[in-house]
């Protein structure tokens, strides 16, 4: 892509990422160039919505259309690994929202045709781009805080047992870990040294048989620690504390967090640490996404691999599984 030219993007889906996704374009003063959905309708509908030009009459159409350099994917985790390997194979640039397969081995296999076809293959995982992150974890390289040596991390919330909504649902991929446990393993792996090595686990199962809730303990081989507790069915903060030798960094409600408060221990001084804007999570994804295609930046697609192991692995050791995985 000339460094002059945007991206020309395509969105498969007309939920809620995807709104977000048109109103982060116009806030960059763009507009989405095309939008696929499974019901045309839809499609058409969110086209008029957001002044779109070009509306697939067969969204498989826009995986081909050589007016598209990138599409974003936000269905559910289930359908990823089939449009995946269709927009990879015709070398379009993938955005793909959270989790971005349901395992390790279809990851493997995006990955091999984005290598093949010279496409950038991105999880879109607001973490790994809120620039809150990149402030913190400018520090604690740094060594301001000492070394990184425990994160405890906490994601809940209460769903009604209603077993034919996604959260439940088996055929659509349900399940803590998949929806919001990736926001907290993502963040664990981010201020790790390395990945953990190993991994124990609890789990309780909704009636369906996928995780509703689950307590995580991990540790790497540099002996950092990392706690998560996610639940489906209980209420939690959305809190993550990053504990170090020399003071901690709390976040409050972090996948799209604009704010950190770092305690000195020493002292006990806090420092309110603010970056960046939640309501623009979507502009730094994509803004990110266009810097990787013109090789100016990393979509830490090896950070996301690391986590898809980690869920991998945790999901066979609870015997949870999908259909597509049978």
């Amino acid at each position: 892509m000339s460094e002059k030219r945007h991206l020309r993007w395509a969105v498969l889906g007309t939920g809620v990422i995807a709104n977000e996704m048109a109103q982060a374009l116009r806030s960059m003063g763009r507009t989405l160039d095309a939008v696929g959905n499974r019901t045309h309708e839809k499609a058409e509908a969110f086209a008029e919505k957001y002044g779109i030009p070009k509306v697939y009459g067969d969204y498989h159409e826009m995986f081909s259309d050589p007016e598209i350099d990138a599409v974003y994917i936000t269905t559910p985790h289930n359908t990823h690994i089939a449009f995946l390997e269709e927009a990879l194979s015709h070398g379009k640039h993938v955005l793909c929202e959270k989790s971005i397969t349901l395992n390790s081995a279809e990851l493997e296999r995006a990955q091999k045709l984005a290598e093949e076809n010279r496409a950038v293959l991105a999880e879109a995982m607001t973490i790994y781009h809120m620039p809150l992150y990149r402030e913190l974890t400018r520090r604690v390289r740094a060594g301001e805080l000492g070394r990184v040596n425990l994160i405890q991390l906490n994601f809940g919330s209460f769903k009604p047992y209603d077993m034919t909504n996604r959260f439940f649902s088996r055929s659509l991929a349900g399940g803590a870990l998949l929806d919001i446990g990736v926001y907290a393993l993502s963040l664990a792996r981010l201020f790790l040294d390395s990945s953990p090595d190993q991994v124990r686990s609890f789990v309780r199962k909704a009636p369906t048989g996928v995780d509703e809730s689950a307590a995580i303990a991990m540790t790497n081989r540099e002996g950092q620690l990392a706690t998560a507790v996610l639940s489906l069915h209980s209420k939690q903060p959305k809190r993550a504390v990053v504990s170090c030798e020399k003071g901690y960094i709390e976040i409050m409600e972090y996948p799209r967090a604009q704010e950190a408060v770092i305690v000195e221990a020493t002292a006990g001084t806090r420092e309110v640490v603010k970056a960046g804007r939640t309501a623009d999570a979507l502009v730094y994804e994509l803004e990110d996404m266009e810097k990787a295609v013109r090789g100016e930046g990393d979509m830490m697609l090896s950070c996301t691999r690391d986590v898809m192991a980690l869920m991998t692995a945790l999901r066979r050791e609870w015997g949870v599984s999908y259909p597509e995985e049978e």
